[in-house]
């Protein structure tokens, strides 16, 4: 489902870290767990979701693997790999039912924003936002974003708040 794109900007990061990018990165280390709502296309209703990740984090990357599951009879296994280089971040998310998306994005702060290339039209078109956000010490908040086609809106499809566990 796409909704779970989210989770792909905690998934991974190898390359050529800075100092700043380093910290930031292994502090997703650990085991996380969270609810939230997705929203396949804009005109479905959202589902409600709960989600498990596990995260192994080194000065130069992060991996993340979890699944979400929601309707009680769905679930979704999701894992990406993110890369830094000079700040800037990319990538490719593994878990959506469109197939793998492309990432691409940076940081500001405590946030990775992301843009993000579906395989194939959603909504219209192939294009999202997601972003990462870390959230006190033990908090990260994953939301998508994404055009509504009828009114040309940005919608929240995604949102997904972990919690260390």
């Amino acid at each position: 489902m796409r909704p779970f794109a989210l989770a792909s900007c905690l998934l991974g990061a190898a390359g050529a870290a800075h100092a700043d990018e380093t910290k930031f990165l292994q502090s997703f280390q650990g085991n996380f767990a969270g609810k939230g709502t997705v929203q396949v296309t804009t005109d479905v209703p959202n589902v409600g979701v709960s989600c498990n990740f596990k995260s192994n984090a080194t000065s130069t990357s992060l991996s993340l693997d979890g699944s979400c599951r929601g309707l009680v009879v769905l679930t979704r296994d999701i894992s990406a790999n993110l890369k830094v280089t000079d700040a800037k971040y990319s990538g490719v998310y593994v878990g959506s039912r469109t197939g793998p998306a492309q990432l691409n994005g940076s940081r500001s702060g405590n946030a990775i924003t992301l843009g993000i290339r579906w395989a194939k039209e959603i909504n219209g078109d192939r294009k999202a936002r997601m972003t990462v956000e870390k959230r006190g010490e033990n908090g990260i908040r994953l939301t998508v974003t994404d055009t509504d086609p009828k009114t040309g809106k940005s919608v929240v499809t995604s949102r997904i708040d972990l919690q260390r566990t």
